[in-house]
């Protein structure tokens, strides 16, 4: 028997753009909200150096720094953070238990927030250019490399979606993809492949990445079919190979699509009564700092009102 005075309102599970919004909107409306923000809080944004497409800020600003100014004004209101990942949820009896480093909270509802993560390549000299010339969103960092020549990876419609897009910036972009069959459509491909900016190598993969002190200055490719290796020149790289939604700790407790994606049953409800989700664990089209935030205030605000909705 759970304590009735221990039940939290509301536990937000991770952060970012749509976790802090959630608490901030959860929290101005006397939720008390409770947020695990994960070890690594603040979601993918603290990858990127500049946010130039959020609104509000002119002269741009860095994602760590958007990120700490959200939680602050979260805060501000009553949110509290706790910098932990969760371990599991039970979502088979309300109130929801959320178990976190071995201790459980117990909560009404509960806001998902853990958003998806890129997949990268791994290669040799990655990790130290990620956020410095090495990206996963051409709409978000695709203006910084104006008249320069830059690398696209991966096979599908993300992929040319990207590339189409980074001519509008690029002198030149490169597609390369390991195979000479593309998971594609037709028409995606057929657009890239005719654009004058856009040069498609097939049979090619990164084996390692070229950098010095001011950035990424190229790439070790490599044809998988004989091991011969290149070098190209470029300044900006974009890895459009996938995401993965980050809902292992719900254990197959809510309905996702094909791709693990969670699904929405009603408005930002999902297919368990008093659960939420917000952010690009649900977005699989736009993935925005400014969309996941406002699908975060829909989340706190169909959490709000199915909250008062149980006691009518």
């Amino acid at each position: 028997m759970v304590a009735p005075d221990t039940v939290r309102n509301v536990i937000i599970i991770g952060s970012g753009p749509a976790g802090y919004t959630a608490g901030l909107y959860t929290a101005r409306a006397m939720l008390e909200p409770l947020m695990f923000a994960g070890y690594m809080s603040g979601g993918q944004l603290m990858l990127t150096s500049d946010i130039e497409n959020f609104p509000g800020y002119p002269q741009g600003i860095g994602g760590p720094d958007m990120m700490l100014q959200l939680r602050e004004q979260a805060e501000r209101f009553g949110l509290e953070v706790q910098d932990k990942n969760v371990e599991s949820v039970d979502l088979s009896t309300r109130p929801f238990a959320v178990t976190v480093e071995g201790e459980v909270f117990h909560a009404h509802a509960l806001i998902v927030c853990t958003g998806a993560e890129s997949i990268w390549l791994g290669a040799e000299g990655e990790a130290e250019q990620k956020g410095r010339g090495i990206s996963t969103c051409a709409t978000c960092d695709g203006a910084f490399f104006r008249d320069e020549e830059v690398i696209v990876v991966g096979g599908g419609d993300s992929a040319m979606e990207e590339a189409t897009f980074l001519t509008r910036f690029a002198s030149k972009v490169t597609l390369i993809h390991r195979r000479d069959v593309f998971r594609a459509s037709q028409v995606m491909y057929d657009r890239a492949a005719a654009h004058p900016k856009i040069e498609i190598r097939p049979f090619r993969q990164v084996e390692r990445w070229l950098s010095d002190e001011k950035g990424l200055t190229g790439a070790v490719l490599s044809d998988p079919r004989t091991g011969e290796t290149e070098e190209i020149a470029c300044t900006g790289a974009f890895i459009a190979i996938g995401h993965k939604p980050i809902t292992a700790f719900l254990d197959g407790q809510l309905k996702t699509d094909e791709e693990g994606y969670l699904l929405h049953s009603q408005h930002t409800m999902t297919s368990v009564e008093g659960v939420f989700a917000a952010g690009d664990v649900v977005d699989t089209r736009y993935r925005q700092a400014i969309t996941a935030a406002g699908m975060g205030c829909q989340a706190a605000i169909d959490a709000e009102r199915w909250l008062e909705a149980q006691h009518d």
